[in-house]
């Protein structure tokens, strides 16, 4: 995939975001095409309950997570047994997740909005943090405290970089 396809798409994610999506379904929706999901409707349902890291409990970041969700797709494997399939479906989820954690430094949704310290959130029993399932009023003053656009775009770039290789 060219530069500037890569380019485009990471800024359609940032549009959907401005339109009101989450960052999963941004992420997602951007490329789902490319598995012959044309339907941008059901690629927005299928990636709404990642937003705001997971159905707004700020755990896994939903740019991250519709990377993951795009994984699946490019190579996620549909047999039980499918060892192999599988092991090669988590290499790639673990270097999207590598890549993007060195990046931001973190992949929970609490810290790279900075409402928890990097590193707070860890292992089994996460802490909710946010248990108020309303999402934020999307007006400007929103979009220019988020870093979230920002991610959005970087986890389509990721996302695209790997897969061309």
């Amino acid at each position: 995939m060219e530069k500037e396809e890569i380019e485009a798409r990471a800024q359609r994610a940032v549009e959907l975001f401005k339109q009101g999506f989450n960052c999963s379904q941004a992420v997602f929706a951007s490329c789902a095409d490319l598995y012959g999901i044309d339907d941008e409707a059901l690629a927005l349902r299928l990636s709404a309950s990642f937003g705001g890291g997971m159905g707004r409990m700020r755990l896994v970041c939903g740019a991250a997570s519709g990377m993951f969700l795009l994984a699946g797709l490019h190579n996620g494997s549909c047999t039980p047994h499918d060892n192999e399939g599988k092991m090669a479906n988590y290499a790639l989820v673990q270097e999207l997740a590598g890549e993007f954690k060195g990046k931001y430094g973190s992949l929970i949704c609490a810290e790279l909005l900075g409402l928890a310290p990097k590193g707070a959130v860890t292992g089994y029993g996460l802490p909710v943090m946010g248990e108020d399932p309303k999402p934020a009023e999307r007006t400007p003053e929103y979009y220019e405290k988020r870093p979230c656009p920002e991610m959005i775009a970087e986890a389509v770039r990721i996302y695209l970089g790997k897969i061309k290789n």
